[in-house]
């Protein structure tokens, strides 16, 4: 009988499929797994990028953002900037004088809900400033090189430098200091806040002292807060600045312009908190005569700025 031949065994040569195929598929789940974990919230991230753009002054990208919680309709109601409470209101210390007073925000509110006393209050006493000082420098008023401007919040007293200064000097001279006392005289009695305000023409100035116009109008505008604080003006009412040549009253084309616009503002705020009769004024009531003649209420109203140049 004959003997049955062996066949061999075939060798298997792509045995190496197998253990690549689980390794690719290990590789896909990972991927998909680290896919999973680093996928971004679509709706929040168009939230995030179209407040970005908006902020940053560029239009939304989308024509609806989702809202997320609640959303402010830019421009509404409860879009108006909150009001900054003095430290006085809220029971600390006292507020700054030198700042805008807080009956600025009542003069915004309906008429019955002005607190209408104290702002009459405060009215007649801005009146009688304004006439102790059109009495205390009637010839410089007269001659039209000191203007007194009446508004209901504050007195706007308008001094020509050339009567102060020399050029490109923030000396006072002699004379200087009189008209300058005789105004401290008149802010010594009463508890306003007294804000100086420096300005200069155009025409450039480059000293070791003064670099700029803006060096030269704050040195200007501290001479006259200096000569207050040494009459006995309550330095904690007293503030200073200096504008350069960058808030002119005229044209600074022609010398009349340029004169007009070397000036020194003095601004003296209503008083928040007594507006009471300044000793000695023997005024207690604004006159139709008065008003007129130093602005009036209504007169101020139409003239006045929405916000006075240099307070804020």
């Amino acid at each position: 009988m004959a003997r049955r031949k062996r066949h061999e065994e075939h060798a298997n040569h792509e045995a190496w499929a197998i253990p690549y195929a689980d390794l690719m598929t290990l590789l896909l789940a990972f991927f998909v797994v680290m896919y999973a974990i680093s996928s971004l919230n679509e709706g929040k991230y168009r939230v995030m990028a179209d407040a970005l753009t908006t902020a940053f002054g560029g239009a939304p990208r989308t024509v609806s953002q989702v809202q997320v919680g609640n959303m402010q309709i830019q421009g509404g109601g409860h879009d108006t900037p909150s009001v900054i409470r003095s430290p006085s209101m809220t029971g600390g210390a006292m507020a700054d004088p030198t700042q805008l007073p807080s009956m600025a925000s009542q003069m915004r509110m309906p008429v019955s809900a002005r607190n209408t006393e104290q702002l009459q209050r405060a009215e007649r006493q801005l009146t009688q400033i304004a006439d102790r000082i059109s009495q205390a420098l009637a010839p410089l008023v007269a001659q039209g090189v000191i203007s007194v401007r009446r508004t209901e919040l504050w007195l706007e007293v308008q001094i020509n430098s050339d009567i102060l200064f020399g050029t490109g000097s923030a000396a006072l001279d002699q004379d200087a200091r009189q008209t300058l006392g005789k105004l401290a005289d008149v802010l010594l009695d009463a508890p306003n806040g007294v804000r100086v305000e420096g300005h200069t023409d155009n025409l450039p100035i480059a000293t070791a002292q003064f670099p700029s116009n803006w060096e030269l109008s704050a040195a200007r505008a501290a001479s006259v807060v200096h000569l207050f604080a040494d009459h006995g003006v309550q330095p904690q009412r007293l503030a200073m600045v200096g504008y350069g040549q960058f808030r002119p009253r005229d044209s600074n084309d022609l010398p009349e312009g340029r004169n007009r616009n070397r000036r020194v503002t003095v601004i003296i705020l209503a008083d928040q908190t007594a507006a009471n009769e300044i000793p000695g004024s023997g005024v207690t009531t604004a006159s139709s005569g008065e008003a007129a003649s130093t602005g009036g209420n209504n007169g101020a109203a139409a003239s006045a700025p929405a916000v006075i140049k240099g307070v804020q």
